[in-house]
């Protein structure tokens, strides 16, 4: 058995730790997420100024009725919101018993303060699922029999009341005087005009797979107090703007080389519209210079929202650019539009500058010229093939490539043969949240393993955070295998570069066949 990772060292574990503990904050607002949009969409519909609001800014569109279904929009973000994620972030503690607790905890904090408390649920929520596991222990396997329901029931329920009063006596202000402190932090930047500065955080987060975190789990929840009070919220855009990855993606299309470059074009369809914006981290990591063109084209994309004072009323999920002129409210139109395009402009730039001034560099580096002649072949047809992907996992073995073009498709992750006497029938993709890259990645395996004719194999999609063990091969980004290693142990565990294509899903598919043929 062969894995495609490195060892875990001091600097990995200090990243994978800071990535559990992003993902953890990230996966209370991902499941959650429909919710945020359908109050963004209420909001932007039925307040006075909405789009059918009384004093709608078209006049034919006012609609009386809508003084009715305003009603919804305050107790949605005090209370539905919330309980929401509080219930989330308690499952994910300690099971639905977590969620039920965690819910409970919360509802103090709720009703001990004024503002919307999306903080305090992430707090409230997995706290109180931590302290009932940890009560729960106590008395494992002392309880008699018969009496398991009625001491599960009351401890949940006397302890749910204690966290409530708590919450509203103790860490409802606590959480008040925190969020307040970090909006103050953020009108502050607006103030100074030092908002886009966060780009230089926020960018480089975002290609080390803190994206969701950051967005979701900071993002957010201040965002969502500042568009309750003001309509829309600016931070909606600093991590899900789709220009700077667009303008990096376009940059490639142009000035890249080989499967990089073939690639590119389908990228842009699968960021830009499709809101996957991991797609373009690889593209970067492959170039870590290329990360200063992120910055520069986020740092644009915020500067432009702050001038023009707009922003959207609820999260941009997935970062698509529908998503984001659905969310956008009608004064702002022009600003966000903008942002998005000087965004990937500037971003598209110094990117372009970047590729052109080390394209010879990056030729040369290709030893004896097979890798060129396999990534020129893939840029002429267009796209990368199955038997061009065989070729560069062979040349893979005696080229130290791992920053050059061939690195788009995944070469640099070794020409090692997966072997095992583990039969594997349940191969998962595991991402951060679950969903868009992973989800691409195990349609590309999905198809063929069915064209190989192969059955009884199923492939799907998870979170990291969702791997339950019962996993036979694991396939991750490079970045996201050390976390992937210790939730699933026992599982193959497969590093790729893009989960598009790579020569990686070849060996997968192989021992599939394999097996098949042998009747593991």
């Amino acid at each position: 058995m062969t894995t495609a990772s490195t060892p875990t060292t001091g600097t990995n574990k200090a990243r994978v730790g800071v990535q559990r503990f992003g993902a953890f904050l990230a996966g209370m607002i991902m499941p959650n997420i429909a919710a945020f949009i359908a109050w963004g969409l209420i909001t932007a519909l039925f307040i006075p100024f909405g789009w059918v609001g009384v004093e709608s800014p078209v006049e034919w569109m006012r609609w009386s009725g809508s003084e009715d279904l305003v009603q919804l929009v305050d107790p949605m973000i005090f209370y539905l919101l919330p309980l929401l994620i509080a219930n989330t972030g308690g499952r994910m503690v300690y099971a639905v018993r977590g969620g039920v607790v965690g819910t409970i905890a919360t509802m103090g904090v709720i009703v001990g303060t004024e503002i919307p408390m999306f903080l305090g649920a992430m707090i409230m929520g997995p706290l109180a699922a931590w302290v009932m596991k940890k009560i729960d222990k106590i008395w494992e396997g002392k309880i008699k029999p018969g009496f398991e329901m009625l001491v599960d029931n009351f401890s949940a329920g006397i302890l749910g009341m204690i966290l409530a009063i708590a919450g509203y006596y103790v860490f409802g202000p606590l959480v008040t005087a925190l969020s307040k402190g970090l909006e103050a932090i953020v009108d502050w930047l607006v103030q100074y005009g030092l908002l886009p500065l966060l780009s230089i955080i926020v960018e480089p987060a975002k290609v080390l797979f803190l994206n969701n975190a950051i967005n979701h789990g900071v993002f957010t929840p201040i965002g969502t107090n500042q568009a309750r009070e003001t309509g829309q919220s600016i931070l909606f855009l600093v991590e899900a703007n789709p220009g700077p990855g667009l303008g990096i993606l376009l940059a490639f299309t142009f000035f890249g080389i080989g499967a990089a470059r073939a690639s590119a074009p389908g990228a842009i369809i699968i960021q830009f519209l499709g809101g996957i914006h991991e797609i373009y981290f690889p593209y970067v990591l492959m170039k870590p210079l290329l990360i200063v063109a992120a910055i520069g084209g986020g740092m644009t994309g915020v500067a432009t929202n702050a001038i023009f004072q707009s922003g959207l009323r609820a999260p941009a999920a997935p970062g698509s650019i529908f998503a984001v002129l659905i969310q956008t409210p009608a004064g702002s139109f022009i600003g966000v539009i903008l942002s998005v395009v000087l965004a990937a402009a500037v971003s598209f730039l110094i990117a372009a500058v970047i590729l052109r001034a080390s394209r010879k560099r990056d030729l040369a580096a290709e030893g004896d010229g097979f890798e060129d002649a396999i990534s020129k072949t893939a840029a002429n047809k267009g796209k990368e093939s199955d038997a061009l992907a065989g070729l560069r996992t062979g040349a893979a073995a005696g080229a130290a490539a791992a920053g050059t073009a061939a690195a788009g498709a995944g070469a640099g992750a070794g020409a090692a043969t997966l072997a095992t006497d583990k039969p594997v029938r349940n191969i998962v993709f595991a991402c951060d949240a679950g969903m868009g890259s992973s989800a691409m990645g195990a349609s590309v395996l999905r198809n063929k393993i069915k064209k190989a004719g192969v059955e009884g194999v199923t492939v799907v999609n998870k979170a990291v955070a969702n791997l339950d063990g019962s996993e036979d091969l694991v396939i991750t980004q490079q970045q996201l295998t050390d976390r992937a290693r210790h939730v699933a142990p026992n599982a193959i565990h497969v590093s790729v570069d893009n989960f598009m294509n790579s020569p990686k899903y070849e060996e997968v598919v192989n021992l599939v066949v394999d097996q098949d043929k042998d009747g593991a």
